[in-house]
């Protein structure tokens, strides 16, 4: 049967279809559909699923499932993977038990990420992890039961990279219909059993201590080839159109681009289209590129694809990438359209009518957001040469008109650490804000390290009782899982003052009084202050009233 998914869903589903028992991961966009997805599966379907504190955690505590035999799905964005990447790459060395698949969604011209337009396809080289790089729905949820079983046959990681436009379309997907994904109310046996692994001890394998590390390192490289072989043979690599002396390579969304380049320009040229993005299936690309005069690669966004070719082509023909391709921003039909024109000497025009003058407009705070009550009081109150130090989720929109209060921005946490740092240097007085996630996720070892320095900025935290901008999903000072568990509801204040702060004033920001009398007290303390601005994120309310 088919099914309507988007590729998330899609990935989903995949993981459904695989037998998946266990799911980690941190919520981020394009990635927090496939983590949203068990919420109200997963104890109808056996399998347990949480979100994490931070992506880092994710990994870990799939690394443990999956030592004691469980199969697992790790999801994170791009970022999530800089993160995590402490126990990745030893996680390579140790290999899985149970079979592992982490997702990882790039957002190539940062739609929603403000940190850097990165392509974790580099992780493949560092880590040395096998990549498989799905086109569309339907590959999301066959290469997720692909990474599944090449996970298993190797006994490695899998990593599963989309970007955002993969993620997020959607197309009909042929799916098993035993494992289809269902409403709760529809599964007439709801109660089905979470299963438990056992943890056999086998230091051996699981702990990376010389001399035994560098052993693991040789065995990884010789896995690697083997699935490199693999590769070779996958039907995930495959070879379309005609026969030409111009060729193309494609993988992941740049390949639909290709189809409707060629399409649009009427022309037909041979196309491979590479489902594996590492290790390479080499001799198909040799295969491939032989005969040829000339060879334009399409990826996005580093020329990871191209420099390999260009090793593999030894100088025998030209080979075109980043030269007639943009190297910032995401692709589409019109770039590919051009570079194909300048190849082929095909003629290609963007019609004008396709060139639309939109007004632009920025990102902006909801309607009845706290924030509005926040963000006007603290740029009020704030002494002139303050320095407003930002962080990652829906205070980011502080940077923007008509606030503009927000003097550098770089990731989860980031925010404070820097804070620090800018108040050890100089004698400027620093407001550091963040939300009630990032806290959580990453802000916690900056606090410590600030009240262990003896530095005083004014800590805001924003706490808007969910993380809100991936899209309301459940955090530790909720009181609540992901799979609807009650459970401990950690109090942002209580581990403030366990961290060391004194000075700490917990308030509802719709009290604009009583905010400005805190901070016009904290802002003059020559220690660490803090003030936690406790008010419901707007929308989330709306959803609770239904």
């Amino acid at each position: 049967m088919k099914k309507i998914l988007l590729g998330n869903e899609a990935i989903v589903q995949g993981a459904l279809e695989a037998g998946v028992d266990f799911v980690s991961g941190y919520p981020g966009c394009p990635s927090a559909e496939v983590g949203d997805g068990f919420k109200d599966i997963a104890k109808e379907k056996g399998i347990y699923a949480e979100w994490s504190t931070n992506e880092k955690v994710a990994l870990e505590v799939a690394i443990g499932a999956s030592f004691s035999g469980l199969k697992t799905l790790v999801n994170m964005k791009s970022f999530g993977v800089n993160v995590c990447s402490d126990s990745l790459l030893p996680l390579a060395y140790t290999g899985t038990k149970g079979p592992m698949v982490i997702f990882i969604g790039d957002d190539p011209s940062c739609h929603s990420s403000a940190q850097s337009e990165q392509d974790s396809r580099g992780y493949a080289y560092l880590s040395r992890i096998p990549i498989l790089d799905p086109s569309d729905p339907q590959e999301c949820c066959d290469f997720t039961k692909l990474g599944f079983e090449i996970s298993e046959k190797f006994n490695i990681p899998v990593i599963l990279r989309t970007t955002t436009r993969v993620s997020h379309q959607k197309m009909p997907v042929t799916i098993n219909s035993k494992s289809q994904i269902l409403n709760p109310k529809q599964i007439s046996n709801p109660k089905s059993k979470i299963p438990k692994g056992v943890f056999i001890k086998n230091p051996h394998q699981f702990c990376t201590m010389p001399p035994r590390v560098l052993e693991m390192k040789k065995e990884l490289l010789q896995k690697i080839e083997k699935i490199r072989q693999f590769a070779e043979k996958s039907k995930i690599n495959k070879v379309i159109g005609k026969k030409n002396k111009i060729g193309i390579i494609a993988s992941s969304i740049s390949y639909l681009h290709i189809l409707e380049a060629l399409k649009t320009l009427g022309i037909q040229l041979p196309v491979l289209k590479l489902g594996f993005f590492y290790p390479l299936p080499e001799k198909m690309i040799t295969d491939f590129i032989k005969g040829k005069k000339k060879i334009l690669v399409v990826e996005e966004l580093d020329p990871y694809l191209e420099n390999e070719i260009v090793r593999l082509a030894k100088d025998k023909l030209t080979i075109y990438g980043k030269d007639v391709l943009p190297t910032v921003g995401e692709l589409d039909t019109d770039k590919v359209c051009i570079a194909l024109s300048k190849i082929t000497g095909k003629k290609f025009v963007i019609e004008k009518s396709k060139i639309l003058d939109l007004p632009k407009r920025s990102a902006r705070l909801c309607e009845g957001c706290p924030y509005w009550y926040i963000l006007p009081i603290i740029k009020k109150v704030a002494t002139e040469g303050t320095i407003f130090g930002g962080d990652i989720g829906c205070n980011m929109i502080a940077g923007l008109s008509p606030h503009n209060m927000q003097d550098y921005l770089f990731s989860m946490g980031a925010g404070l650490g820097i804070s620090h740092g800018v108040g050890k240097a100089t004698d400027q007085k620093v407001i550091s804000i963040m939300g009630d996630g990032t806290f959580f996720h990453s802000g916690i070892p900056a606090l410590i390290n600030t009240v262990y320095n003896k530095s005083s900025p004014l800590i805001v935290v924003l706490d808007n009782r969910i993380t809100a901008m991936t899209g309301h999903q459940v955090n530790p000072g909720m009181g609540k899982t992901l799979m609807g568990e009650n459970t401990e509801e950690l109090k942002i204040e209580e581990i403030a003052k366990a961290c060391g702060v004194k000075h700490i004033k917990v308030l509802d920001p719709i009290n604009i009084k009583e905010l400005e009398e805190a901070v016009k007290e904290f802002l003059i303390k020559k220690e660490v202050s803090l003030i936690v601005c406790r008010r419901i994120c707007a929308l989330l309310l709306k959803k609770q009233n239904g």
